[in-house]
């Protein structure tokens, strides 16, 4: 009796074996850092939604965390210098510097993380997959925009924001570049932001100072539009002196509607942070990925932003 009852216990033992050993193993749940150039700007809170929507449908944590000024190169660099001491899985950044990033990005994928850049790459770029919009594109779609605004003559003055920065090298390349198809459009000045608002409207007034003919500005992101628009209104200039900007801030597309600025060059930010997520978790489940995803550029105007396309992506949340 005593081995007919052993006997069945063993085959109990053998039997909850092979079922623990058919279960399918725990799936590991992977943590990914998302850093940001700042965290200042409406335009990194829209990347940041869009890399949790990301995570959420994924099944994955991320963990957000970047300087609070976009030119915090050092700053920057510690951050990514903690999250590759920590072991995460993967890295998603923006570059505050092209080329400062570069040993760090490095270093991680040496560790066996994986890095994907979002909005501002690398140079020499290094990273699995870069998501983010084709700025050269855009700084010549400024151009063309701006020129015809001012109906294609006239001076014209130019706020990039940090000079080494991959986006600002590139929105200021094309602009340039896009100018040179209207050769009566001159390019009096150009002079950088620092991604401050405060900045923005310094170098702003120095402008208007000294080219008091100035027909029109090209601000190529949030910070420099917001200190052109501001002092724009400040001198009665408004709808004198046309004001094209890069992204779409609540600050922005209020200036839109009122015509202090006459266009936006919209971005998505929404999809780069989406985006960027999921190339993470694609890599990090071995899959194939590419090495580029343009996320796509659009001219927005006190005509056409009421349209359901453009009111998606000027509030990728929903209006409020």
């Amino acid at each position: 009796m005593r081995r007919w009852l052993w006997g069945l216990g063993a085959l109990a033992v053998l039997a909850l074996m092979s079922l623990v050993a058919a279960a399918p193993a725990t799936k590991k749940r992977y943590r990914i850092a998302v850093v940001p150039k700042s965290v200042a700007f409406d335009f990194w809170l829209a990347v940041k939604a869009g890399a949790e929507k990301a995570a959420k449908e994924e099944g994955v944590d991320i963990i957000w965390r970047g300087p609070s000024d976009e030119t915090d190169i050092a700053g920057q660099r510690a951050i990514l210098e903690n999250f590759i001491t920590q072991r995460v899985d993967a890295l998603v950044f923006a570059a505050c510097d092209a080329k400062a990033m570069v040993p760090v990005a490095q270093k991680a994928l040496k560790a066996g993380i994986k890095v994907i850049t979002i909005d501002s790459g690398l140079d020499p770029d290094v990273s699995l997959c870069f998501v983010a919009t084709d700025n050269l594109k855009g700084g010549r779609i400024a151009a063309e925009t701006l020129a015809k605004l001012i109906g294609y003559e006239g001076k014209v003055g130019l706020i990039p924001f940090v000079p080494g920065a991959a986006t600002s090298i590139q929105r200021e390349r094309g602009f340039k570049e896009g100018l040179k198809k209207f050769p009566k459009v001159r390019l009096v000045a150009t002079l950088y932001s620092q991604s401050d608002v405060t900045k923005g409207m310094q170098v702003t007034e120095n402008m208007l100072t000294a080219h008091p003919d100035l027909k029109g500005i090209f601000a190529a992101n949030e910070p420099g539009a917001i200190g052109a628009a501001r002092v724009l209104k400040a001198r009665n200039l408004v709808g004198k002196v046309k004001l094209v900007a890069f992204d779409a801030a609540p600050t922005e597309i209020k200036a839109l509607e009122e015509g202090v600025i006459q266009a936006l060059i919209v971005q998505n930010p929404f999809r780069m942070g989406y985006d960027g997520v999921k190339m993470a978790v694609k890599a990090l489940r071995g899959e194939k990925i590419p090495k580029r995803i343009d996320t796509g550029v659009s001219v927005v105007t006190k005509e056409n932003m009421n349209r359901p396309d453009i009111l998606r992506l000027l509030y990728p949340l929903g209006k409020k």
